[in-house]
């Protein structure tokens, strides 16, 4: 039996290959382009927000963590080619990555970690490992690489979280923020 003859199986291994950030073949190259695939992850991200908002035990640091500044300055944003977006996007879902991940670590460390909160962090790991696939997908990164140098050279504005509600509270507004913006205008793009 070929993949050709069994297109459920095709769609259940684009789903398993997808949180791995793996490159998906035969997936739908635009999806990160239907919004309510990008509202499920800014959903997610928000309940994330919402359940460490309350928290006290086991929601702070033991160390400052790096992550990306998300605010938005729409007048420079609109200005900037897309190429530029495509950058500030792919360094910051790095740094945010790298954030969350730190995070996770080190709330595996702590003395009792909550399981509701390892959830979240572990699905934010998964989500953003699925939206760099998706980005990938949509050309981001090959936009972003083919920029000169010093178009790309701008530094990425960062600042330090020491809780978990803060971290996802930055996570959060880049996808609502920076992220909708580029794949947004990335999208009208491919459509022309």
């Amino acid at each position: 039996m070929g993949v050709c003859e069994c297109p459920a199986l095709l769609l259940l291994l684009s789903l398993l290959l997808l949180p791995l950030g793996l490159p998906v073949l035969g997936g739908p190259p635009r999806l990160i382009c239907d919004s309510r695939v990008l509202e499920r992850y800014i959903l997610e991200a928000r309940e994330a927000e919402n359940v460490t908002m309350g928290c006290a035990q086991g929601c702070s640091f033991s160390e400052n963590i790096t992550v990306p500044d998300t605010k938005v300055n729409f007048y420079t944003w609109k200005r900037m080619d897309v190429g530029q977006q495509a950058v500030e996007v792919w360094q910051g879902l790095a740094l945010l990555s790298e954030a969350i991940l730190r995070g996770q670590a080190l709330l595996a460390n702590a003395s009792q970690p909550s399981e509701t909160l390892q959830l979240h962090v572990d699905k934010a790991v998964s989500s953003l490992r699925s939206l760099t696939s998706l980005l990938r997908a949509l050309g981001a990164q090959k936009e972003a690489s083919s920029l000169p140098e010093e178009a790309s050279a701008a530094p990425l504005r960062t600042f330090t979280v020491d809780t978990l509600c803060k971290l996802f509270r930055i996570y959060s507004n880049f996808l609502r923020g920076k992220l909708t913006l580029y794949t947004g205008e990335a999208c009208r793009r491919g459509d022309r």
